[in-house]
């Protein structure tokens, strides 16, 4: 597994992709939280705090982590060294999870940088050390939770098509379908209260865990979402 991991790291880093990936997400991030003007701008906002980077990067993340993930498994496809890489001595759920941890951590390496944006702001109040500091840490752990479930989710995906393309829509629709899809559904009544729907969603823990507070609830969500589609990624590749 861990040859897997070091191979995905490094064929990360041997194309544009994982250079491109974090540059666009720091970008992105920049550029809305201290540049453009509007309701996310961190300097035109007023308060010393980092609300707005944590109600935009789950966004930002939808797109960037299917990314990271359509080649997975599409590529291993249409390439036909799937098969190849299925007669190693590694077990199928090994596989999987090495290409797992290989997206998850070109994603944390993009969310390190986004630490300067705490100093920034620490620094910045009118009273230095102004920044509640439990809601941003909670935060921070959220994003990570929520990137590994977006990776799981992406590399699944990837199982579905030897088409790139196919595989990152496909992703980018169950991502976004989990973070905002049963919040929204739960705001129609047609079929009654459907208000429980919303634990469902990603954003409901996401938000829970945001408010310093790190329930075994939330965890436990994130970590079966994970889990789940990782041992769907799993069956799809021992059916193949």
């Amino acid at each position: 597994m861990i040859a897997i991991l070091k191979k995905e790291i490094n064929s990360f880093f041997a194309s544009p992709v994982g250079y491109l990936v974090i540059t666009v997400f720091l970008l992105s991030n920049g550029l809305f939280l201290w540049v453009f003007k509007g309701d996310l701008n961190i300097l035109d906002n007023g308060f010393a705090d980092l609300s707005a980077f944590f109600q935009l990067a789950p966004w930002i993340l939808i797109f960037l982590v299917p990314a990271v993930t359509m080649r997975s498994f599409a590529e291993e496809k249409r390439l036909g060294t799937l098969e190849l890489l299925l007669t190693k001595p590694v077990t199928n759920f090994q596989i999987v999870l090495g290409k797992f941890l290989g997206a998850f951590l070109l994603v944390l390496m993009a969310l390190l940088p986004t630490l300067l944006y705490v100093l920034s702001v620490y620094k910045l109040g009118a009273t230095e050390g102004n920044l509640d500091m439990g809601s941003t840490l909670g935060s921070y752990f959220g994003l990570l939770f929520l990137a590994s479930a977006y990776a799981a989710i992406g590399i699944f995906a990837s199982t579905l098509s030897d088409n790139q393309i196919v595989a990152f829509i496909i992703a980018v629709f169950l991502c976004f379908f989990f973070y905002f899809g049963f919040e929204g559904l739960s705001n129609y009544n047609i079929f009654g209260d459907l208000v429980y729907l919303e634990k469902l969603g990603m954003e409901a823990h996401f938000k829970s865990m945001g408010r310093g507070v790190i329930d075994t609830r939330d965890v436990l969500y994130f970590l079966s979402v994970t889990l789940f589609f990782i041992v769907l990624a799993k069956l799809k590749i021992q059916k193949h």
